[in-house]
């Protein structure tokens, strides 16, 4: 651990993909051990097991748990909701699961009495984009594109250590394209009108945000495969994008979005 450490009420972290290729977990631990919460509500995506023929789970992957694992000894309150890419609760290895009920949907009530939708965010897509077959085409198709840009990578550079290439741009870059016009936001945030909410949070769409839309609040923690960023919520209530990045200038904790206009 290699800064101060700084306490949250509460952190919402999505899409970790532990287990998938493009997963950077070092970047998860080392960011919940500079940053710890009273409550950790997982926005869904935290595993990613849909490679049998094609396994890929580190010892880091195992110490992202093993630390919440320890928070949740320690007292803290741990939710978690369930996204497309996470397997059922009941087929997971035991070494690759926390023992927390897993949710569809919680509502969260901030310090300063806001109320909050908090859910994947998968619920807005179409129909074919949800369905089983095409998440797990999708996570294959992710992890060949990556395995063979880190071969070679190695090729050019002699090297394994993992930078952002020109397919992992281009993955990023097909990932804005299918939400281009946002308009899975004003869908979500129709949702927690609908639950008399003050907002929503999600993770899902790799897009981190934190705006006012529509006089409600849309915030998405992002991700941990091209973001790096998670949403804090602090003693008295507030919300900020946190973003954690190797070798950034920036330190963890860094306030990177406030309130953009709508």
């Amino acid at each position: 651990m290699s800064g101060p450490i700084h306490h949250h009420r509460t952190l919402f972290l999505s899409d970790l993909h532990l287990g998938a290729l493009g997963s950077r977990s070092d970047l998860i631990l080392s960011f919940l051990q500079e940053n710890r919460a009273e409550t950790y509500v997982l926005a869904g995506d935290i595993l990613d097991l849909w490679q049998p023929l094609l396994p890929h789970w580190s010892a880091e992957d195992d110490a992202v748990l093993d630390h919440l694992r320890q928070r949740q000894a320690e007292g803290a309150v741990i939710h978690y909701l369930r996204g497309n890419h996470d397997p059922d609760p009941g087929r997971a290895p035991a070494t690759r699961r926390l023992e927390v009920p897993v949710q569809d949907r919680l509502l969260h009530l901030a310090a300063d009495g806001r109320r909050f939708l908090v859910l994947h965010g998968d619920v807005v897509d179409a129909r074919s984009v949800r369905s089983h077959a095409m998440t797990r085409l999708g996570s294959r198709i992710d992890h060949l594109l990556r395995r063979l840009d880190r071969g070679l990578s190695r090729l050019r550079r002699g090297s394994s250590a993992p930078t952002r290439s020109t397919i992992e741009a281009l993955l990023s870059g097909v990932n804005a394209l299918l939400y281009r016009g946002n308009r899975h936001e004003t869908r979500l945030i129709g949702l927690a009108r609908a639950a008399g909410a003050d907002g929503v949070i999600c993770g899902h769409f790799h897009i981190a945000r934190l705006r006012d839309l529509g006089g409600l609040i849309y915030a998405n923690c992002g991700d941990w495969v091209d973001s790096m960023t998670a949403l804090a919520e602090a003693p008295d209530g507030a919300l900020q994008l946190l973003v954690h990045r190797a070798g950034a200038a920036e330190p963890a904790g860094k306030l990177v979005f406030q309130g953009e206009a709508g």
